[in-house]
């Protein structure tokens, strides 16, 4: 049995319209991603990307996009995704592009690549703030932002031992 090779590609959605982010789907971020390789490569492009494509991971609040195809075709969908200029979501256009941040070879290097990414992006931030007040003001709603494990309170998760 042969493997298929993917690449990831990460990017994140721009746009100025604080609406568009909120109402991005996976479905309709593939549909513009598909339009853009028909309308840039044809029929023969959409043909290669569309073997594997899928849209993997899309986080709405963020603007982050991983999308998976063909390791053969994948400088197809990155050549085409710069041509993707708005989004439709519930009969109504958002303009919007798509900045492509790295293609990888596993969801693993991408996620990688997004943390370190994201240290870059919040040091940019506290680095342009005017006053300390402002860098505070920051520091503090990042240490709010915690995750914590909830506790079952109806022991639905109790370890099975294997017998039935």
């Amino acid at each position: 049995m042969v493997r298929f090779k993917n690449r990831y590609v990460l990017c994140e959605v721009v746009s100025e319209d604080p609406r568009c982010r909120q109402c991005i789907e996976d479905r309709t971020l593939g549909l513009a991603v598909r339009d853009a390789i028909a309308r840039v490569h044809g029929d023969y492009g959409l043909a290669c990307c569309s073997i594997s494509f899928t849209v993997k991971y899309l986080n709405a609040y963020t603007g982050t996009v991983l999308l998976r195809c063909r390791k053969d075709s994948y400088r197809l969908l990155c050549s085409a995704l710069p041509f993707v200029r708005y989004l439709e979501s519930r009969a109504q256009r958002y303009p919007c592009f798509l900045n492509t941040l790295h293609v990888g070879g596993t969801i693993r290097t991408c996620q990688k690549f997004l943390i370190q990414y994201n240290r870059t992006q919040l040091l940019r931030l506290l680095q342009n703030c005017t006053t300390e007040e402002e860098r505070q003001c920051i520091q503090k709603s990042l240490l709010s932002c915690s995750l914590t494990v909830e506790q079952s309170q109806s022991g639905e998760e109790e370890e099975d031992d294997g017998t039935e």
